[in-house]
This record gives C-alpha cells, sequence and structure tokens, in this order.
C-alpha cells in the first residue's frame, strides 16, 4: 500500500475523533449558555463560550431546534453517566444523590426551553421524552434505592415521583428572576433526608 495511502488512513479516524471532541465542547457549551440564558440565546454568544466560529455551529446543527434537541440529549447522556460515577465517588449515597439532581435540575432548564424552540418535527420532540425517562430512571433509582439502603433516605419514596417533583418545581422558573428552583428543590431534598434520619 503507499504510504499516502497509510497517511489518508491513518488520518481520518483522528479527524473523526477531533470532530467529535469539537462537538462535545460545543453542546456542552450550549448547555451553559442555555441554562444561564435560555434556548433563545444568540448563536454567537454559544459560539464564543465554546470557542467556534458560527459557521461551525450551523454546519453541525442547522437550525435552532437541532441544536436544542442535540444539547438535550448530551444532557441525558452525561446525567445518566454522572449518576453512578458520583455513586462510586461520593462516600454518602444521599450527598450522590443530590449532586445528580443538581445536574438534573440543569438538564430541566433546558427541557422546558424545548416549548420555546420552533419544532418542525414534533414527533422528534415527543420521542425525547420516552428517551429521557429510559435513560433516567433507572440512574434515579439507583442512586435512591442506595440512599434509602443506607438509612439517608425513608423508604416508600419512588425515583419517578422524585423526578416529577423536582421537574414541577422547575417549570416556574422561565423568565422570572424572584423565583429559585434550586432553594425549593434544595428543600426537598432536606425534608427526604430528616425523614431519612427519623
Amino acid at each position: 500500500m503507499p504510504a499516502s495511502d497509510k497517511a489518508g488512513k491513518a488520518a481520518g479516524p483522528s479527524k473523526r475523533a477531533d470532530a467529535v471532541r469539537n462537538q462535545q465542547k460545543l453542546l456542552a457549551a450550549a448547555a451553559e449558555v442555555f441554562v444561564v440564558s435560555g434556548v433563545d440565546a444568540p448563536i454567537r454568544e454559544i459560539a464564543a463560550k465554546a470557542g467556534v466560529g458560527m459557521g461551525t455551529i450551523y454546519r453541525h446543527f442547522p437550525t435552532r431546534a437541532d441544536l436544542v434537541v442535540a444539547v438535550f440529549r448530551h444532557q441525558v447522556e452525561a446525567c445518566a453517566e454522572a449518576g453512578p460515577r458520583l455513586l462510586a465517588e461520593t462516600d454518602s449515597p444521599f450527598e450522590a444523590l443530590w449532586q445528580w439532581i443538581d445536574l438534573f435540575v440543569d438538564f430541566l432548564v433546558t427541557k422546558h426551553g424545548l416549548a420555546n424552540a420552533p419544532q418542525p418535527d414534533s414527533s422528534g420532540f415527543v420521542a425525547l421524552h420516552t428517551y429521557f425517562l429510559d435513560r433516567l430512571l433507572p440512574v434515579a433509582e439507583q442512586l435512591l434505592d442506595a440512599a434509602i439502603e443506607a438509612g439517608e433516605v425513608r423508604s416508600g419514596v419512588q425515583a419517578y415521583e422524585l423526578m416529577r417533583g423536582v421537574g414541577n418545581l422547575c417549570i416556574g422558573s422561565d423568565g422570572d428572576p424572584r423565583y429559585d428552583p434550586r432553594r425549593l428543590v434544595a428543600l426537598l431534598l432536606r425534608g427526604l433526608q430528616e425523614l431519612g434520619a427519623s
């Protein structure tokens, strides 16, 4: 095989790996911007945060809806992967649950913003809810079960109702600086902890 062919083949996977890393960096930056500024944040703000040109964003995500859905999926995967890692790295299962819920709140802020994004293909957005539950409910169950087993949370609390409760607390945060969902989520979690200790 000619050297040029070998060089070409060797460069291919590396280029793909770089493209994947760049896309992940872009999605992480967009997620951070969406949490602070909402899904209507200017694309230039996301580009600046990611350290890329606006053309790069449009090349990967031709519409804002494409970007929002990609960020949604990126955050779901980040939350799903974080659960077991937090459980392994944290002495207290309740603390691991708390840190995971904090990530979940970031995700929910973006998720609720989906309602404000143009939705040319509503079936794709509907499928996201099923995807979200399939990926995150088992993680929430694992964290909650560990906290219950450690005696840090009382038994009888269901992961689905905890996720639903946190989600409902996050709904009212849109555009109202007087409302801080994290404060109420913290009260909810402290309540679970006190029940576990009693």
